[in-house]
C-alpha cells in the first residue's frame, strides 16, 4: 500500500505541474489582451520635462543646465590616462595608510592590517558636466558633476591571535558634484596655492562588502543603513560650505612679501629737449618698479615747461631689493595721440643705502640698451630724492602693496581740494554706422580732454589718464564721457564724425569712496560699455 500511494502521488505530482504549466503559458504568455490601445507617439519637442526625465534617467548636466560645460575632453584624456592613473593612486593610499595604520594597530591589539589586492578597476570615472564661477578674487571656482560605475577590488586583511579576516570592497558607485576652488592664484606653477574641495549635495554611495567571503550588504536592513551612515558622515565633514584643505605650496613664498618701501621725490628736470613744434614741451615723469605688476606712478603735467618743478612724493613697494630698478622716463604730454618719451635712466637699488636719503641728478637718455650710441645733444636732466625704507619683522603694514591704494595728492594742493584723476581704461561692443575708430572725449567743469584715436577697432584699450586740479571736491559735479569716431579719408565725405555713445557720471561716490573703477553703458549704443577708473587724491 505504501507503494502504491508513493507511485500514485509521484504520478499526482508531475501530472498537475505539466497541466498548471500549460495552463500559465496559455494565460501569461500565448494569450494576448484584445483591448491594448496603441501609444500615443509625439516628438520630443512637445515633452515635459518629467516625462523627459523619465525616458532618460542619465541626461547630462550640460544638457538640462546651460551654466554647466560639456567637457568630453577629459573623460577622453582621463579614460587614455586612467591605467596609470590607477598604479599611481593605489600606490599614493598604501604610502599614505601605512603609516597610519602602523601607529593604530597597537591600540586595538592587532597583529598587522595590510592591503592584499588594491586596484580600482578599468573604468575610469565620467564628468557629466563643470560649471565654473567668475570672482574678482584671485580664485578658481569650479563645480563638477562626477558619476563613477567603477570595478574596483580592494581586499585587506587582518591578522590577530594566530588568525585571519579579510575585508573585502567591489561594484563601488559614487555619485557627487564637488566644488573645487583654487586659490589663491599665484604667479609660480602651478599658479595657485590651495585646493579647497566640498561637495554641494549629499554623494550616493553604493558598493558591495565581503566578509571572510560572505556577502555582508545581504543582511536584511544593513544595506540601507551603512548608505545612510557613509551619506551623512561625509555630508558632516565636507558638504558646503565645508571644507576638505589641500594645500600645494605656502602662499607666502608663491607670493613675494614686501621687505620695504622705496620713497622716491621728483623734484625738478632741467633742460629739457623740446618735443613740439611750437611752444616747449609738457612734461611728466612716470615711475615704475621692476618686476612690479602694481601701474607706474604719475607726476602731474607742467605744460610749456622745460624746467619744471614738481616736488611730488611716490611710495613703492620694494619685494627684492638685490634685483630691482626703479625707471624713471620723462614723457611730452600729447592732447592727440601717443605720448613722445623725452628721456629715462634708472636706479639700482642694491646701490641705495638703506634708511639713508640720497639726492640724485640723472641723465635723461634716450633709452637703457647699452648698444644705443650716445647722443652729443643733451635731452636735460632730472633731479630726484630717494630713500630705501627696509620693513622690521613685525612692522609690515597691510595691504602695503594694494593695488586698489589711492596716492596722495602733489605738495601744494589746497587743504580743502584735492585731484581728481579719470584713467580711460577701454571700451567693448562698439558699433559705428559708417566707421569705427574711437577716441574718447571728457568735458569737465567747461574743460575738454581727448584721448588718441584706435583706428578701426570694437574693442579699443587707451589707458590714458587725465588729472584734475581742484579747490573743493567735486560732490556735486558730473563727468560728461563721449566715445565718437572719426575718419581720416580725404575726399567727399558725408560722416566724418559720429558719436558712438555717452555717459554722464556722478562724482559724490568718488568722493565718499577715494576710487571707482566701473564699465558703464553707454547710452545711444546698442551693446557698447566703456571702463572708467575715478581718483580722489588729497593731500591727507
Amino acid at each position: 500500500m505504501g507503494i502504491f500511494s508513493t507511485i500514485l502521488g509521484a504520478f499526482g505530482f508531475g501530472f498537475g505541474t505539466t497541466v498548471g504549466i500549460v495552463i500559465g503559458y496559455y494565460l501569461f504568455i500565448y494569450h494576448q489582451s484584445t483591448d491594448v490601445e496603441d501609444p500615443e507617439i509625439k516628438p520630443l519637442v512637445e515633452l515635459d520635462s518629467e516625462t523627459i526625465a523619465k525616458m532618460f534617467p542619465e541626461i547630462p548636466l550640460w544638457v538640462k543646465n546651460p551654466d554647466f560645460d560639456r567637457i568630453d575632453w577629459l573623460n577622453k584624456l582621463i579614460g587614455h590616462m586612467w591605467p596609470y592613473m590607477n598604479m599611481a593612486i593605489c600606490n599614493m593610499v598604501k604610502s599614505i595608510a601605512k603609516p597610519i595604520i602602523a601607529e593604530q594597530i597597537p591600540n586595538y591589539k592587532i597583529d598587522s592590517v595590510e592591503f592584499e589586492m588594491l586596484t580600482l578597476g578599468s573604468l575610469p570615472p565620467t564628468f557629466q558636466g563643470m560649471k565654473v564661477y567668475a570672482t574678482d578674487d584671485k580664485e578658481i571656482i569650479m563645480e563638477l558633476s562626477v558619476k563613477w560605475a567603477g570595478n574596483p577590488n580592494i581586499l585587506v586583511a587582518a591578522n590577530a591571535f594566530g588568525l585571519k579576516a579579510t575585508v573585502q570592497v567591489v561594484d563601488l558607485q559614487v555619485f557627487a558634484t564637488p566644488r573645487i576652488t583654487l586659490k589663491p592664484l599665484v604667479p609660480s606653477f602651478p599658479c595657485f596655492a590651495n585646493i579647497f574641495v566640498s561637495l554641494m549635495d549629499k554623494p550616493q554611495v553604493d558598493f558591495g562588502l565581503k566578509l571572510l567571503g560572505a556577502d555582508v550588504m545581504a543582511i536584511p536592513g544593513l544595506y540601507h543603513f551603512v548608505q545612510e551612515l557613509i551619506k551623512d558622515q561625509v555630508a558632516n565633514m565636507y558638504l558646503w560650505p565645508k571644507t576638505l584643505n589641500v594645500q600645494i605650496m605656502d602662499p607666502s613664498k608663491a607670493m613675494k612679501k614686501p621687505v620695504g618701501l622705496l620713497n622716491v621725490k621728483v623734484i625738478k628736470a632741467i633742460k629739457l629737449k623740446k618735443k613740439d613744434l611750437l611752444g616747449g614741451s609738457d612734461p611728466y615723469v612716470k615711475l615704475t618698479l621692476s618686476g612690479d605688476k602694481v601701474p607706474g606712478k604719475k607726476t602731474v603735467v607742467k605744460h610749456s615747461n622745460l624746467n619744471p618743478e614738481w616736488n611730488e612724493e611716490f611710495d613703492l613697494v620694494v619685494k627684492e631689493p638685490e634685483s630691482q630698478e626703479l625707471q624713471l622716463v620723462v614723457y611730452d604730454w600729447e592732447q592727440v595721440g601717443k605720448h613722445d618719451k623725452i628721456g629715462m635712466n634708472v636706479i639700482l637699488l642694491k646701490d641705495l643705502t638703506p634708511e639713508e636719503p640720497k639726492l640724485m641728478t640723472l641723465e635723461l637718455l634716450k633709452s637703457m640698451e647699452p648698444n644705443e650710441p650716445v647722443s652729443e645733444k643733451s635731452r636735460g636732466q632730472l633731479v630726484v630724492e630717494v630713500e630705501y625704507k627696509p620693513f622690521n619683522e613685525d612692522d609690515i603694514p597691510e595691504n602695503v602693496d594694494d593695488p586698489n591704494a589711492v596716492e596722495k595728492a602733489p605738495e601744494g594742493t589746497p587743504s580743502g581740494g584735492g585731484l581728481l584723476v579719470v584713467i580711460v581704461h577701454e571700451a567693448e561692443d562698439l558699433e559705428g554706422k559708417y566707421h569705427t575708430n574711437p577716441s574718447v572725449r571728457l568735458m569737465f567743469k567747461g574743460e575738454e580732454r581727448k584721448t588718441k584715436r584706435v583706428k578701426k577697432n570694437r574693442e579699443p584699450r587707451w589707458d590714458e589718464d587725465f588729472q584734475f586740479p581742484l579747490d573743493e571736491p567735486p560732490t556735486n559735479d558730473k563727468l560728461h564721457v563721449e566715445v565718437i569716431s572719426t575718419t581720416s579719408r580725404i575726399g567727399l565725405n558725408m560722416h566724418p564724425k559720429e558719436t558712438l555713445g555717452y555717459v554722464v557720471i556722478n562724482l559724490g561716490d568718488v568722493v565718499s569712496n577715494r576710487r571707482i573703477n566701473d564699465k558703464y553703458h553707454l547710452i545711444d549704443s546698442k551693446n557698447g560699455r566703456i571702463q572708467i577708473e575715478l581718483q580722489w587724491r588729497t593731500s591727507s
